[in-house]
């Protein structure tokens, strides 16, 4: 499966459920892996926006 940006499914931009599809986890999982970083110090925001741009859309 590749790694795209599904058209259902998403909240915001559609990167932790195109993650959550590519590696058959469940979307809530990798949601809230996701906020839970974002309490750490680092780039996660900068990375989010990349995969954002990175990831293209379901056809």
């Amino acid at each position: 499966m590749n790694l795209v940006r599904p058209r259902r499914g998403r909240v915001f931009a559609g990167v932790c459920a195109a993650i959550a599809n590519r590696y058959q986890w469940n979307p809530t999982t990798v949601r809230v892996l996701t906020v839970l970083s974002l309490l750490l110090p680092g780039p996660q925001i900068i990375l989010y926006v990349i995969l954002w741009i990175i990831i293209p859309k379901e056809a």
